[in-house]
């Protein structure tokens, strides 16, 4: 379920990134969360729509459909001017950059290792970004933003755990089908039959692979999942190679392996630290899309 749901995953990246040369990403962004909301009624029906209303922490959910929004829309904008698996790399960077944060946002403790894990993994990040004049003209500080975002997303999640996935996941559909209605008013391009059920499906089957990753995570232990999630990126670079004739230069797989190497380390080191004692850590485990 959890290799499937990734896989369901980078193919509507795929799908993503060839709608994008023609569509806006307000557009984009309106039309996928439009369908993905239709797919989401009978699920928040199982919860009851006063769950949508009586939230725990109403601020934090707040700020969590912020960056939910942010990180999202980045995607799409980063993907106009990168390479799949070059903007995937960014993306896998974001347990790092929660390792890196929680000290301050949560209090939790992080020790020498991981620290040493963190500054590994920035390093990585650093290989993929090949720093240059030319760097931040294109797309790559648009991913470094959404990989930030998609981190301060998945910080917020970790104190919103009383909050059923439905209720999460409505708040965020809807937050960024408001900013794609917002964004569709400076770029709308007419909509064709085939456009429209493309737009459409991006909803669908990003909902179906939310579906299947949080099955997932019921039928199987984290540490068994888990690390299946960096399968990513050999599925970004074949969809990249296939559709859009993108081969990955040697610094981007050299610098997604320094950084995929960094975020298990990472995540197992929680993982066994949490078997100690929950006081200790807390397990760290980022969304699957």
């Amino acid at each position: 379920m959890m290799a499937f749901g990734i896989f369901l995953f980078m193919a509507n990246d795929a799908l993503g990134k060839f709608l994008v040369e023609t569509y806006s990403v307000g557009q984009v962004l309106f039309m996928r969360s439009a369908a993905a909301l239709v797919i989401l009624i009978p699920l928040v029906q199982r919860v009851g729509f006063r769950a949508l209303i009586e939230v725990e922490r109403p601020g934090q959910q707040v700020l969590r459909s912020f960056f939910a929004t942010a990180e999202v829309t980045a995607f799409y904008a980063a993907i106009v001017y990168l390479p799949l698996a070059a903007t995937l790399s960014f993306w896998l960077a974001a347990p790092i950059f929660v390792a890196a944060l929680a000290p301050v946002f949560l209090g939790e403790k992080v020790g020498l290792r991981r620290w040493t894990a963190i500054l590994i993994g920035f390093v990585g990040v650093l290989i993929v970004l090949r720093p240059s004049s030319e760097t931040f003209s294109g797309g790559a500080p648009i991913a470094i933003f959404g990989s930030f975002a998609f981190a301060l997303m998945m910080l917020t999640t970790r104190s919103l755990r009383g909050t059923p996935d439905a209720v999460l996941v409505f708040w965020q559909t809807a937050s960024a089908l408001l900013a794609g209605l917002v964004l569709s008013f400076f770029a709308w391009t007419p909509l064709t039959v085939a456009g429209f059920l493309s737009l459409s499906i991006l909803g669908v089957v990003a909902m179906a692979a939310h579906l299947c990753i949080a099955r997932a995570f019921k039928l199987a232990d984290a540490a068994t999942i888990a690390p299946l999630q960096y399968t990513m990126l050999p599925w970004a670079t074949l969809f990249g190679f296939m559709f859009f004739d993108e081969i990955p230069q040697w610094t981007t797989l050299l610098g997604a392996t320094v950084i995929i190497g960094s975020g298990l380390y990472i995540f197992f080191r929680e993982r066994q630290l949490l078997r100690r004692g929950p006081t200790i850590a807390k397990a760290a485990l980022p969304p699957g899309g």
